[in-house]
């Protein structure tokens, strides 16, 4: 795996899988394989990187197989309001709220902020030059002020030097997420926020961009992906009105109201109890 250059995160997770399948089943025969798979319990996402993992074994080792047809569950994923991602982040700590902040305002993968080294961080104009993960294009992703000013203390305090990387690894990121995220919702009694990974983070900047530009292109190129399908799979539709920072909103109950906010500059939200909102950029 190593002379196809696969990233060592990815031959760990490889080699964790195999292992596990190793204790139930026979890796040098398919069809035990074939029967272990269809007798797993679990998610149809963990079934199926099971059979990825087993389907490098096979070629790595010169084996015959025909992987089984897994279908995925098709729930989308739960993608978070500004108002949750706000309270994660203001309970998270001096450190993490930096952490979750630039998850927050780039959408980059754990991976990639794990990789990062202090020169990605351009402190004049207040971003990061993303070296991508998954083989994907390097872009360049801009912070918002206060986060690059938290950065900018975040370094200097801790005296990194332009190749050091600042932040823990991916794993660690998680675990110590995982802790925050449990201690806030149940310090607010808010079971939703149980909902919000690290990768919600990305979810959620790709739709916010996305409803703000309503250029696939951009989002696609903000992400780092080469293809557009993978694009596809991070939008989605949001409703976030308790940002006003950024819009005004309004509400019409008549078709004349609905004509007034139009002329007036407002687009279409949504509609709830036969109450119709709009919002504009203030």
């Amino acid at each position: 795996m190593e002379k196809d250059q696969l990233a060592k995160l990815t031959i760990f997770h490889t080699v964790k899988k195999l292992k596990l399948i190793a204790k139930s089943a026979d890796l040098s025969n398919p069809n035990s394989i074939v029967d272990y798979l269809a007798e797993k319990k679990g998610k149809r996402s963990y079934i199926e990187a099971l059979a990825l993992a087993y389907n490098r074994y096979a070629r790595y080792n010169g084996l015959k197989w025909k992987p089984p047809k897994i279908i995925r569950d098709s729930q989308p994923p739960y993608v978070p309001t500004t108002e949750e991602l706000t309270i994660l982040i203001s309970d998270a700590g001096k450190k993490y709220s930096l952490i979750l902040s630039i998850f927050r305002d780039t959408g980059m993968r754990p991976i990639e902020i794990e990789r990062m080294t202090r020169s990605w961080f351009n402190e004049e104009q207040g971003s990061i030059r993303v070296e991508t993960a998954k083989h994907g294009l390097g872009r360049t992703l801009k912070l918002k002020s206060t986060t690059a000013d938290m950065l900018r203390v975040y370094l200097e305090e801790n005296k990194f030097n332009l190749n050091d990387h600042p932040f823990p690894k991916s794993k660690t990121m998680r675990t110590s997420y995982r802790d925050i995220r449990k201690r806030t919702a149940e310090k607010l009694h808010r079971p939703k926020l149980l909902k919000v990974c690290l990768y919600s983070f990305r979810h959620y900047y790709a739709s916010k961009l996305y409803r703000d530009t309503q250029n696939i292109v951009l989002v696609q190129r903000k992400l780092g992906h080469r293809r557009i399908q993978q694009t596809l799979t991070y939008i989605h539709s949001i409703v976030d009105i308790c940002e006003n920072d950024d819009y005004t909103t309004a509400t019409a109950e008549t078709i004349q109201d609905d004509c007034k906010l139009l002329e007036a500059g407002f687009q279409y939200v949504t509609e709830r109890d036969g109450i119709k909102i709009y919002r504009k950029r203030k």
